[in-house]
């Protein structure tokens, strides 16, 4: 790891601390940023009840609840300890973790990898992230999305005087490929690829499981749908550590909506992601970067599968 980064819960401070040297400044400051964790723990329960089909109705049933305190919690007012409870066991939701996500007391520990970069652009009211990934040796290079402004991005790849010969696509959410022909412009029209489960025009297709190399990098992929119909999770190798690019698949503390399929996104987000090794980091489309081991303890939507 490259410096230390000391950090406050993301709602007491949006201000860090880092003790690095001179020679890791410029590699670790922009880990050092603070980007908001994605949802809420009302967006947890709301994107649940949506996936699961549970009516207003159905959850006040099935908690015993008055209708207000559901209504408020579901605007985000933390009114009821005892309440959320009865709300995570009805939609099969971890209690511990959903109280954790309700408090604001959880925000994934800070990282950084030689040959990892995170790029966090603002799309409407909300923000994304692109991935740049190197070999450090050989400085070969490939980049996960492009978010919607890629300018940092390319400008970063440059002044490491980084070899882009890949861009890979998560998904083809416009948020997520927003900047990919300007992108493509100014690295000299690297090659472009999709999961041939969501193709996009004038890129190479591949199958889950097909592999790719980054220089002496090895990646591999997983088709993790249910966000969209050929979600891909891009398994690195080679580096510090694992790395897992998720798209929109997984966040920290909660996962993304179950656009094509909730049960399947659910499903493979358990199956394929959380089945890989705990010190995984996961980079995600939304919200800061994770790790297996974290997201097994804190999201609410999979910590109770592992205790």
């Amino acid at each position: 790891m490259h410096g230390q980064c000391k950090y406050l819960p993301y709602d007491a401070s949006l201000s860090f601390f880092c003790d690095q040297n001179k020679k890791n400044h410029k590699l670790t400051l922009n880990f050092c940023t603070m980007i908001p964790i994605e949802d809420m723990f009302e967006d947890i329960i709301v994107k649940t009840m949506r996936g699961r089909g549970v009516t207003e109705s159905e959850l006040a049933s099935r908690t015993g609840e008055p209708r207000d305190v559901l209504a408020r919690l579901c605007r985000g007012e933390f009114c009821d300890e005892g309440a959320l409870p009865k709300v995570a066991r009805a939609l099969n939701l971890d209690e511990e973790a959903l109280t954790i996500a309700a408090s604001k007391s959880w925000y994934p520990r800070m990282v950084t990898i030689e040959g990892l970069e995170i790029f966090n652009t603002p799309y409407r009211d909300m923000r994304v992230n692109a991935f740049l990934i190197w070999d450090p040796d050989s400085g070969e290079a490939a980049c996960f999305d492009t978010g919607t402004d890629a300018g940092a991005l390319t400008k970063r790849a440059r002044q490491e005087n980084l070899n882009v010969k890949q861009i890979f696509l998560t998904h083809t959410h416009n948020d997520h490929i927003a900047d990919l022909n300007r992108l493509k412009s100014d690295l000299d029209n690297p090659e472009v690829f999709s999961n041939e489960a969501e193709p996009w025009p004038s890129t190479t297709l591949f199958k889950e499981g097909d592999a790719f190399s980054i220089g002496k990098l090895k990646v591999t992929t997983l088709t993790t749908s249910g966000h969209s119909p050929g979600g891909t999770t891009y398994y690195i190798t080679g580096l510090q550590g694992p790395v897992a690019v998720v798209g929109d698949a997984i966040f920290a503390g909660s996962m993304g909506g179950g656009i094509v399929s909730f049960a399947d996104a659910w499903e493979n987000n358990l199956k394929k992601i959380l089945s890989l090794p705990d010190e995984t980091i996961l980079c995600p489309g939304h919200g800061p970067m994770s790790s297996v081991g974290e997201e097994k303890k804190y999201n609410p939507f999979f910590a109770n599968q592992f205790k």
